[in-house]
């Protein structure tokens, strides 16, 4: 496996990320505290443009050394790039929530337009021939690049479970014998992993919207292309992307059945909950780490190894996350969490 450029990668993103700062800095982007924030300090945002650039950057590199095909890199390039101009359009402005998810389920139509005949969906799940599987399988990829837009509110979060999950999967790759396959996630991850640098607590500069929606949106094409390996694959990116998925998943239902208005911002999600409860940011945002590497990934390499099925898999892993967004208030109001 040729994999010289991934350290290019990670200085790539860092530079362009401390270029990104100075630029909104200049142009007074910035994230400014009100009642619904989870940090105090007015910080430029903006800096997940850099992760966009360098992993798109290197697609055509990917597809030339046979870690992917064609039709994925245009796949990630399509839907993510239009995701993350809206993304980066809404941070410089606002875009009226109507016309973004009308854009994400374009991009998800894209997505799946390419991956499709390349068959690297897997059968049985959303991706498969049938129109109900793809309406299903666009809902997955809209859901996924909007709950990450969710779950990034506290300094590192995104950005660690995103190389948590990149690592996780080029490891399944690697025990699949694709190690080829290994070097997109890999990339992915050096690219968020040259960001956290100026994002780990207290972060210097925030994602924003364009970075936070491409690495939703991406990492679900990837759970897709991963089901062409092997389609208990795809079982094992969901274990890996568990905290996010459980806790947006269950704070978007308990405000909805509280009668919230869902798409108005609010600090009610279990990580919330849990870094006013911690005074800070950085405990929670490592213990979303140590969750990763000690619980989801052993439970996933284990779908993908055949020793547990993946409905046993994905049930052993969820239900303490579950426990956790339930013990936590996830989705009651701020006032809650100390009841």
């Amino acid at each position: 496996m040729s994999a010289w450029f991934l350290p290019l990668i990670v200085l790539g993103a860092f530079f362009l990320t401390g270029r990104l700062r100075r630029y909104a800095l200049a142009r007074s982007l910035m994230d400014v505290p009100n009642a619904r924030s989870s940090h105090v300090t007015p910080t430029p945002r903006g800096g997940g443009v850099a992760i966009v650039l360098c992993f798109l950057g290197v697609l055509p590199l990917l597809v030339v050394l046979g870690a992917l095909e064609a039709s994925g890199a245009w796949a990630m390039a399509g839907a993510g790039g239009l995701v993350a101009l809206i993304g980066f359009l809404d941070d410089h402005g606002h875009i009226a929530a109507r016309w973004r998810l009308l854009a994400h389920f374009g991009a998800a139509v894209w997505a799946l337009v390419w991956l499709q005949p390349a068959g690297v969906m897997p059968a049985g799940v959303p991706g498969s021939a049938s129109g109900v599987s793809m309406v299903l399988a666009a809902l997955y990829l809209v859901w996924m690049l909007n709950l990450y837009n969710f779950m990034d509110g506290i300094d590192g979060i995104a950005s660690v479970e995103a190389i948590c999950v990149c690592g996780g999967g080029a490891l399944l790759y690697w025990l699949q014998g694709a190690n080829a396959d290994a070097l997109v996630p890999l990339s992915l991850g050096g690219a968020v992993l040259g960001f956290l640098v100026w994002n780990f607590p207290p972060a210097k500069i925030f994602m924003g919207d364009a970075g936070s929606g491409f690495l939703g949106i991406t990492l679900g094409v990837l759970s897709f292309q991963a089901a062409a390996v092997s389609p208990d694959l795809f079982w094992s990116w969901t274990i890996l992307l568990g905290v996010f998925i459980v806790d947006a998943t269950y704070t978007l239902i308990r405000r909805l059945l509280r009668g919230d208005r869902v798409y108005e911002a609010h600090r009610s999600h279990a990580y919330q909950h849990a870094s006013r409860r911690a005074g800070r940011h950085l405990p929670v945002t490592l213990a979303v780490a140590g969750i990763n590497l000690l619980w989801l990934l052993p439970l996933a390499v284990g779908v993908a190894r055949g020793v547990l099925t993946p409905w046993m898999g994905l049930a052993v892993a969820y239900l303490p996350l579950v426990v956790f967004a339930v013990r936590l208030r996830a989705g009651m109001p701020e006032d809650a969490s100390s009841a």
